[in-house]
């Protein structure tokens, strides 16, 4: 196996010992590098091809994501290689896709470090940035938080200290691509074989960003309207990008909302101090409203505690509640399923007695 074009991919000992485990000789390992929806490019040892996406096809593989690494094959008669299973994940950003159905959406595989970009105008907003910094935490990717457009905005320190009080140890950076101000600093992420993720709304840069770190006009960008800040959306797929220096970049579409889909890990980065806050309660049952012994109301009503922190904490309580009620709710309709087909089963079987 020609190992230098999959070690350029981000192909690591952890992917070659899953692969020793399966590997078959007519399979080879490859990279998702882009997704066109029945579609998936790929970058295997004999350079970039294409595949079908197997879980859209209905013979029960996963759906691989961007930045998978999957076994494939190629079957004399087919252009395309067949995906037969793809590899486990070191990292996972998922959310809650959008629609009635609730499902996970896996934006984005095997990446080591997010970028999560917000731009110094009217989309700034930490509230959003929570809930990215959420997301990253608990796909095991380490964040970094990148503020764009810092050629605009006339108050870029206080914005990155409101960003340190939020996020106190997490990287936070200013860039300007029209300056050029920031971006050797982003460099240092951006090492031979490692994949760094571009995570945020339409119109906050990452285009133009990834343009200004390639050093050419890969990506088409947009003007967005001033009055506003918003942008639409410019790219419309997700990809893999190989850097000159040699890191990778997955850009994304912009994402109008996060809708948390596990978020354990990422709860206790962002608000491990409330947890010991209510741990620290003298009932445990406690509303934290006018118990007698809470230490949540105590550390609010001395300034210990900011109440925005406090109300944000609460508002995403409520909605991973109603989250993991919907998924109990699908495991328990699964299983009243499951029970009809075992029973019809069973009556066909005592027919044919």
């Amino acid at each position: 196996m020609k190992i230098e074009k999959l070690l350029a991919y981000g192909w690591n000992p952890f992917f070659a010992r899953e692969w020793e485990g399966l590997a078959r000789e007519d399979w080879l390992p490859g990279r998702v590098v882009a997704d066109y929806g029945q579609r998936i490019r790929i970058v295997s040892e004999y350079g970039e091809g294409m595949a079908q996406a197997p879980g859209r096809s209905g013979n029960g593989l996963i759906n691989p994501a961007v930045g998978d690494w999957v076994a494939l094959e190629h079957v004399a008669g087919y252009e395309d290689y067949l995906v037969r299973c793809v590899l486990p994940r070191r990292t996972k950003f998922s959310r809650a896709a959008a629609g009635e159905a609730l499902r996970e959406q896996v934006v984005a595989a095997n990446v080591d470090t997010v970028f999560l970009v917000q731009s110094l105008n009217h989309d700034f907003n930490l509230r959003r940035m929570e809930r990215y910094l959420i997301s990253t935490w608990d796909s095991g990717a380490t964040p970094v938080i990148v503020l764009t457009k810092a050629d605009i905005c006339a108050v870029v320190e206080e914005r990155l200290r409101e960003v340190h009080r939020l996020a106190p140890g997490v990287d936070a950076l200013a860039v300007s691509v029209l300056s050029g101000n920031g971006l050797i600093t982003l460099s240092r992420y951006l090492l031979p074989g490692q994949t760094v993720a571009l995570l945020g709304s339409s119109g906050v840069g990452k285009s133009t960003l990834v343009n200004a770190l390639a050093g050419s006009e890969l990506l088409k960008t947009q003007e967005i309207r001033e009055d506003d800040s918003r942008g639409r959306h410019t790219t419309t797929h997700r990809e893999i990008i190989l850097l000159p220096t040699g890191g990778l970049i997955l850009d994304t579409p912009g994402m109008r909302a996060l809708s948390l889909w596990e978020a354990d890990k990422g709860i206790r980065e962002m608000f491990g101090d409330i947890e010991q806050l209510t741990a620290a309660c003298r009932f445990h049952d406690c509303r934290h409203q006018d118990e007698p012994g809470c230490a949540v109301r105590q550390a609010l009503d001395s300034g210990l505690l900011e109440p925005s922190h406090w109300e944000s904490w609460k508002k995403l309580q409520k909605e991973l509640a109603y989250l993991e009620n919907r998924k109990a709710g699908q495991v328990r309709q699964a299983g009243k399923e499951w029970g009809k087909e075992i029973a019809k089963l069973q009556r066909a079987q005592r027919k044919n007695r």
